[in-house]
């Protein structure tokens, strides 16, 4: 059964940290991982990536202040988040490529107050 269970969402206030995790079951040969966010009425936005490799790639709006990280031994992965923004306050996805397909979590709230 494929599962991608995510957590460390929450509520923070500007300024602070959080560490998102999301770990993936019941799939082989993950390639890319990533992390999604998507505000309500809006498309689902790239926040980052990282392949198997370790190659990362990170939305502009991000760059400096988040850092993806993986454990391939444990399929997970990792967005640590440093000086939120309020308009960081949206949901996030865990994303994991495998075989041609992709998987999706079922995301976690993150809420920054000003």
């Amino acid at each position: 059964q494929v599962q991608l269970v995510e957590s460390g969402g929450g509520l923070v206030q500007a300024g602070g940290s959080l560490r998102l995790s999301c770990a993936a079951s019941g799939i082989f040969s993950i390639s890319t991982m990533g992390w999604y966010r998507q505000a309500p009425g809006k498309q689902r936005e790239l926040v980052a990536s990282i392949t198997i490799y370790g190659s990362t790639n990170y939305a502009d709006s991000v760059k400096g202040r988040f850092t993806i990280s993986r454990d391939n031994a444990k399929n997970t992965v990792y967005l640590q988040m440093n000086s939120l923004k309020p308009e960081d306050t949206v949901t996030y996805y865990c994303q994991c490529r495998a075989g041609g397909r992709i998987y999706w979590g079922q995301g976690t709230q993150v809420t920054v107050s000003s």
